[in-house]
Order: C-alpha cells, then structure tokens, then sequence
C-alpha cells in the first residue's frame, strides 16, 4: 500500500466564460500551491510523494511546480487526470451552463459526445496506477474519483477547495480513501 494525494489546483486568475480559456494561478493561487507544497514535504519520508503529475492545464501545473521543484523531479503532464472534456459542439461561452447542468445529476445522465461513466472509469483506474504520487487535477476529475470511492452516482459529492489536498492509498483491490481535503463552497461557476 501506498498514498496517493488528489490535490485540486489552486486559485486561478480567471474562470470559465473570462477572456482566458487556460490561467493560470493569480496570487491567492500561488500562495496556496506553495502551501501544498509545504504540507507535502512536511509528511514523514515514508508517506511523502516520489511523483507529481498534472493535468495539462496551467492552473494544475503552476499549483503542481513547487512539489516537484522541491522533490527535485520533472512534473509528469498527463490528460488522464485533466478537466472533464467539453462535448465538441459547445464553445466556451456555453460550457459553464452545460457544467452546472452536469453538477445537478449523475455520471449516466452527463450529455455529450463520449461516455462520462466510461470517463470517472478511466480516471480513477489511472490513479489505481499512481502510488507515491502527487496528482494536480480539478473539481469534477476528483469528484469522478470520489463518487467512485463513495459509490455514489451523483457528479457532485465533495467540493474540494482550491489546493484541497484529499489522502488516497492505493491498494491491491483499487483505491481507499484515507482523508478528504477541505471542502468549501466553491464558487466554481
């Protein structure tokens, strides 16, 4: 067994539907990824990460540098821990209604053009897959993880706060949670 953290990116300079498609951090979301950073690397060596990984985006990797800077490893990019993927018909402008449409229902019922069960499926056997690992993600990807670990249908079962840092431990019949991050009511939207 080992621990996997499910770190939620921290504070961006922008939301969906702003002129940015990709911000980065502004400067609550610097501090808080630096606070990640020092909660990490507080842990006792046996339970602190060897690996980072981020999803692509610039908010996840920005919370992410400082862990890996302070581990002294390269930040491992990944799109299998990213942003739940937008249907190809929507533009921006249309994401956050077709998003609070998500949050109001289940996995089987989320409209687009791929199957979102199929989705939180893959998500959470990538993490299955991450012992030792820091995993820099977002709001719904580590709700899929959750609602999984909870077995619960519903997208939305936990709200974590910007670099919410949730404690997984990955076992040889899949993943356990230890503790969740903070949870706050977050204005994701």
């Amino acid at each position: 067994m080992s621990r996997l953290y499910l770190i939620r990116h921290g504070k961006p300079a922008a939301v969906w539907g702003e002129a940015d498609e990709d911000p980065g951090l502004d400067e609550t979301g610097k501090t808080q990824a630096e606070a990640a950073r020092d909660y990490l690397m507080s842990l006792p060596e046996a339970d602190r990460p060897r690996r980072v990984v981020s999803s692509p985006l610039r908010r996840c990797r920005e919370t992410a540098m400082p862990t890996a800077e302070a581990l002294g490893v390269d930040l491992e990019i990944d799109a299998a821990v990213g942003e739940i993927p937008t249907p190809a018909g929507l533009d921006a402008a249309e994401r956050p209604a077709w998003l609070r449409a998500v949050f109001q229902g289940k996995w089987k019922d989320v409209q687009g053009d791929l199957d979102y069960e199929v989705w939180r499926s893959d998500m959470v056997q990538s993490l299955e897959a991450r012992g030792g690992t820091a995993v820099f993600s977002h709001y719904v990807a580590i709700n899929a993880v959750m609602s999984h670990l909870d077995s619960d249908e519903r997208v939305l079962v936990f709200r974590p706060d910007h670099a919410s840092i949730s404690t997984l431990e990955v076992r040889t019949d899949g993943l356990a949670l230890v503790e969740r991050g903070r949870e706050a009511s977050t204005g994701v939207l």
